[in-house]
């Protein structure tokens, strides 16, 4: 199947040299393998139930967004146990760690992903119920 995509042309350039520098044989296939990769680390949170223990992980400029980020944390502070926050010129780093319902992280991580000024939210799930 043919598709195409609005990317912009610093972030393919960057995709282009990653996918080089590894040793895949085309774009098509470093594309495939990208797609692969997000459906799997997507489809985690998104198939657990019960209670997790997670880590979530974004970056944002600080001046558009941080008192709507704050109120999130407010909002969610039923799951939220931790934050760590750091600054990197006009971009922050934070750090947020979780434990509670499955269902309520991922509205938290849901809405960390609303906002424009969030640059990416990473996910890490470091325990669920079928761990136990």
């Amino acid at each position: 199947m043919r598709t195409s995509f609005n990317i912009p042309d610093e972030l393919l350039a960057e995709f282009d040299r990653t996918w080089q520098t590894e040793g895949f044989d085309s774009r098509s296939r470093a594309v495939r393998e990208a797609m692969q990769e997000y459906i799997e680390s997507h489809t985690e949170l998104e198939t657990v139930s019960g209670d997790v223990t997670t880590a979530l992980a974004f970056d944002y400029q600080h001046e558009d967004v941080i008192r709507e980020l704050h109120d999130v944390q407010h909002d969610f502070q039923d799951v939220i146990t931790t934050t760590s926050h750091t600054h990197e010129g006009d971009w922050c780093l934070e750090t947020i760690f979780c434990r509670g319902e499955a269902a309520r992280v991922r509205k938290l991580v849901y809405r960390l992903r609303d906002f424009d000024a969030v640059g990416q939210v990473k996910v890490l799930l470091l325990r669920s119920r079928r761990d136990l």
